[in-house]
């Protein structure tokens, strides 16, 4: 099992939920995050003052998927998140050793 951590920016959240849907995927977990990678942030200017932003908003997703769907899962969030510009995101990919479903104390890929 594996633990697939997307970083992506948040207009395009909806169309890789849309695109994960259609392969078939069944749950994951969002977190609306800040940060910045190589974009270093940005300079906005407000009410005539500008200033820089450090953290820029990012949204996470994490999926816990069978070791045979995470190619799949890493195609699709690449393709619907991709705009070929700086700050397009990052995917990480864990190994997990366990899981457990509370209702039923189910374990493993039963779990998932």
């Amino acid at each position: 099992m594996k633990k697939i951590e997307a970083i992506i920016k948040p207009h395009k959240f909806e169309e890789v939920q849309e695109a994960l849907r259609e392969a078939g995927l069944q749950g994951m977990t969002v977190t609306e995050v800040k940060g910045f990678g190589r974009q270093r942030g940005h300079t906005e200017i407000y009410r005539g003052s500008e200033y820089t932003v450090d953290f820029v908003p990012k949204t996470k997703i994490e999926i816990l998927a069978s070791d045979e769907q995470v190619a799949t899962v890493v195609k699709v969030i690449s393709d619907a998140a991709r705009t070929g510009k700086v700050g397009d995101g990052k995917i990480f990919i864990y190994n997990i050793t366990d899981v457990v479903r509370i209702r039923t104390s189910e374990r493993g890929q039963d779990a998932l």
